[in-house]
């Protein structure tokens, strides 16, 4: 048993899987279909009393749209239900009643009733069928309960066509049927509807008269209801494999089906893509739809051109996966195709050429079955009494009449080289140099000029080069052999040229989109902006499709701003108007693409009115725009393969504006990270060193000022004084410190050069640090005849200061402290020295950074500004400063002054 239990156990990727799917319907709402085989079934009636019992559990139930058609039991239901009321729409002078989404969407329900899901609505809706209002409410987290009946399953469509006689315009498609939480049967038999029918409870008398001599035949019911049957349990075996594999009953299951099905330009393959869907329904697996354009087929009239965008449109509506192929040969693409993506059966319509076509020309039928191998052909036939268009007629495509008649100069030529090396040459050598001609014809002019130049070129070989000359008739029967090879060899080069010509077209064609695939991308990479991204995006685009775009980005409220939010950031439009203004309701288009991140707007199936059409911005995490692009060839949105490119530049776009925005986001937290540190090093510098300062001056004061001034003698009086004096001065250069940083952050102080000796500032420097020295030994190394150097005098003495205290703080007592100057010919060099326990490790230039401190524990601390305030007095005046330790221990800081004057911008 423990080996059974072990090998149940589910695979972790199952796991992960329906983990992520239960999360992400945790935020979405429910919906429940009540299933029907026809009207009249009482799919409305099941649905109001469900949820009559849902309100009175507490549930707050809203009914968003119902249909009654006149009955009395059923508007009975509808008491002590809130009914939203209808949105009023105005259509050629008529007002029309229709499902209000944003009322529904307003009032937030626990759960809405719409009925007919499958219904159209009127133009000025948001959507163009009330399923997409669905869908829009399940994303909003609301729980929907609707109504279908068979006849509006796209892919049950042509079946219910062909069984009734009437084609249902109003679909919904699979998707949305197979993505319901639960689907309820409402059956009746085909007698009882029947019966309600005459009773007028599901229309009014005279429609009913015409249903039941048209669609509510009984043996039309019949069919119906089975295949109502037949859906509902192919939505209960899936429901049995989800919780088989929710349980782990079985183990990893095998892989599934794959059906391929090849559309073309004929009316047929609509019932190709429906049969395809029908079968991979059935066969639970997934469905490709293809297109092989072939040479023949690019001179399509455009009719047929848009029949074939309309039929990939519908498999992509249906769930399939579409692609574009092109090739010489529909059948060999086909199988390419289909071992490529492991699939494991093709359906094609049956061929509808004539007998003796098919025995000049193999169909596309037996080429297929002839590569097939392992993969099934299912050939479909077209429905009885349906009219099925054939191919269209291609129209016959000549090149142009300059191109033959350079073929038929270049054969000319040849003639005439023959004619010339008549006497020299056998004639089947001249058959060389007519084949060279026709190699020529056809690399440079094509199929049709080189054809014509073959036929020429064995005609005149014949004609003039063979016995009887200047006549067609051959008395060497050998030559009929050099005329089967000239004519088959020639037409062979024409035709391998040809092809050689139109693969070269293709491939230069793909290699175009590649290229402006990597080139957007590279140029993505290299810009840091959003405005720059933005532009290049822009051009892309244009550059690709043609027309005038926009791109748009939401305030802090999420709501879009027009396209001139970029024009005002130097990004106006150029003189061709590429930038176009969204106006107001084309705003609230681009608004619903931002918000539910899907395509709106032309060529898609939300708001298809618009003359733009309108892409998210998705990045990695979240949509952060929306672009706008007007096409100047509308059609070009229908083409799968283009819309697959845009989406992919703008994903590409997307996702590097993302890396800049969080690039600039995580500068800016590093540099509020580093602003904090520093002014917490600040703070904490300064609560640390002026409150030994200031506990002293208390101290002494207090003393001073206490009530027995008696019993301080003058010279313990004196030395307080004299302790309040230091720590004062002390907190003066604290003080001053602050102030001299926060003049050097503004852009440091205006110079005052004078002429200036070194000697004179090094030793007022050290008297004023006389008592902070103490017994330390000090030792001045200056070198005779020291030259007079310009500078600022105040900040000469403040960097003389700060070196000779740093070098105190961080040397004992009886350490040596030493001083020194020397000059050259340019430069002045002073230089601190100490015995102190040396430089921390690493980078030295770092001790001139702000707040930063030496490595002792017990030496006098400071704000860590001297050192810094140092290098920036030395740079002012145009020297260098640095840190080294001393051999034996210690640290060295010496800078360099300029002896000659040179104006600088900060002098006076």
């Amino acid at each position: 048993m423990a080996a059974e239990h072990t090998d149940a156990r589910p695979d972790p990727d199952a796991l992960l899987q329906r983990v992520q799917r239960e999360a992400s319907a945790a935020a979405r709402g429910r919906l429940k279909i009540f299933f029907g085989a026809s009207a009249g079934v009482g799919k409305s009636y099941a649905m109001l009393e469900a949820a009559r019992k849902q309100a009175t559990a507490g549930i707050d139930v809203v009914v968003g749209y119902i249909e009654l058609h006149g009955r009395a039991e059923t508007e009975a239901l509808l008491e002590g239900l809130q009914i939203l009321p209808p949105q009023r729409l105005q259509h050629r002078g008529i007002t029309l009643a229709e499902f209000d989404l944003d009322a529904a969407l307003l009032r937030r329900p626990a759960l809405l009733l719409v009925d007919e899901l499958a219904h159209t609505n009127h133009a000025g809706a948001r959507h163009a069928k009330r399923w997409q209002d669905v869908v829009e409410l399940l994303d909003a987290g609301i729980d929907v309960h609707t109504t279908v009946n068979v006849q509006h399953v796209e892919s049950l469509n042509d079946v219910v066509a062909q069984i009734t006689g009437v084609r249902v315009r109003e679909t919904v498609p699979d998707s949305v049927f197979e993505s319901a939480d639960e689907v309820e049967l409402i059956d009746l038999p085909p007698d009882d509807l029947i019966g309600r029918l005459h009773e007028g409870k599901v229309y009014l008398p005279e429609k009913a008269r015409h249903a039941v001599d048209a669609f509510f035949r009984k043996g039309n019911l019949i069919a119906l209801r089975q295949l109502a049957l037949r859906a509902t349990a192919d939505r209960v075996d899936a429901a049995m494999r989800e919780y088989r594999e929710h349980h782990a009953i079985t183990g990893t299951w095998a892989a599934g089906e794959r059906v391929l099905v090849c559309v073309g330009p004929d009316a047929l393959s609509e019932q190709l893509v429906r049969r395809a869907r029908r079968l991979s329904n059935s066969l639970h697996g997934e469905w490709l739809a293809v297109y092989v354009e072939t040479p023949r087929l690019q001179h399509l009239p455009q009719a047929a051109r848009d029949r074939v965008l309309r039929t990939l449109k519908l498999a992509e509506s249906l769930g399939a996966q579409t692609d574009n192929l092109s090739g010489e040969h529909v059948a060999e693409e086909l199988l390419n195709f289909a071992r490529q993506h492991n699939v494991s059966k093709i359906i094609v319509g049956k061929p509808m050429r004539t007998r003796l076509r098919d025995r000049l020309r193999p169909n596309l039928v037996d080429a297929l079955i002839r590569g097939s191998g392992d993969i099934d052909v299912l050939v479909v036939t077209s429905e009885p009494g349906a009219a099925v268009a054939a191919m269209p007629r291609l129209p016959r495509r000549n090149s142009r009449r300059p191109a033959y008649l350079k073929g038929l100069v270049a054969v000319l030529l040849a003639t005439m080289l023959c004619a010339a090396l008549f006497r020299v040459l056998e004639p089947t050598n001249l058959v060389m140099i007519y084949l060279l001609a026709v190699v020529w014809v056809a690399a440079r002019y094509g199929r049709g000029p080189s054809v014509l130049a073959t036929v020429t070129s064995v005609a005149l070989f014949d004609f003039l080069f063979v016995e009887p000359y200047f006549s067609f008739a051959v008395s060497d029967t050998q030559y009929l052999l050099t005329f089967v090879v000239m004519l088959t060899v020639g037409l062979t080069i024409s035709n391998l040229t040809a092809q050689g010509r139109r693969r070269a077209a293709v491939a230069r064609h793909r290699e175009r989109r590649m290229r402006s695939l990597n080139a957007l991308s590279s140029e993505l990479a290299r810009e840091r902006s959003r405005e720059s991204l933005v532009e290049v995006l822009r051009r892309h685009i244009l550059r690709a499709v043609g027309g005038q775009a926009a791109v748009l980005f939401p305030d802090a409220t999420g709501h879009l701003q027009d396209a001139d939010f970029f024009c005002t950031r130097g990004h106006a439009p150029p003189p061709g108007q590429t930038w176009f203004p969204v106006p107001g309701n084309d705003l609230g288009i681009a608004q619903w693409a931002y918000d539910h991140q899907r395509n709106a707007g032309l060529g898609t199936d939300t708001l298809a009115s618009a003359d733009a059409v309108y892409l998210p911005l998705k990045a990695l995490q979240r949509c952060i725009g929306v672009l706008g692009l007007r096409p100047r060839e509308p059609r070009q949105l229908q083409v799968p393969e283009q819309m697959h490119a845009l989406d992919a530049m703008v994903n590409q776009a997307a996702i590097a504006i993302e890396r800049v925005e969080l690039a600039t986001t995580a500068r800016n937290a590093g540099i509020e990270v580093e602003s904090e540190r520093l002014r917490n090093a600040m703070l904490s510098s300064i609560s640390h060193d002026f409150r030994t300062p200031l506990a002293t001056i208390i101290g002494a004061a207090t003393t001073l000022l206490s009530d027995a001034p008696a019993g301080i003698d003058e010279a313990h009086r004196r030395t307080l004084l004299r302790s309040l004096l230091a720590e004062a001065e002390r907190l003066h250069r604290l003080s001053g410190n602050l102030l001299d940083l926060s003049r050097f952050d503004a852009g440091g102080p205006r110079l005052k050069r004078e002429w200036l000796a070194i000697d004179e500032l090094i030793g007022a420097a050290l008297a004023q640090l006389r008592d902070a020295l103490g017994q330390r030994p000090l030792r001045i190394d200056l070198a005779p005849d020291l030259p007079l150097f310009p500078g600022d005098e105040t900040l000469i003495g403040q960097l003389l200061i700060n070196l000779i205290e740093n070098a105190i703080k961080h040397t004992p007592a009886g350490s040596a402290i030493e001083v020194a100057a020397q000059a050259d010919a340019d430069w002045l060099h002073v230089a601190v020295r100490d015995r102190g326990p040396g430089l921390p490790a690493g980078d030295t230039q770092r001790l001139f950074e702000k707040f930063q401190r030496g490595r002792t524990e017990d030496a006098q601390s400071g704000f860590g500004l001297g050192l810094s305030i140092a290098r920036a007095i030395v740079l002012a005046h145009g020297g260098q400063i640095s840190a080294q330790a001393r051999a034996g221990g210690g640290a060295e800081f010496a800078f360099t002054l300029p002896l000659h004057r040179a104006e600088q911008p900060g002098d006076d």
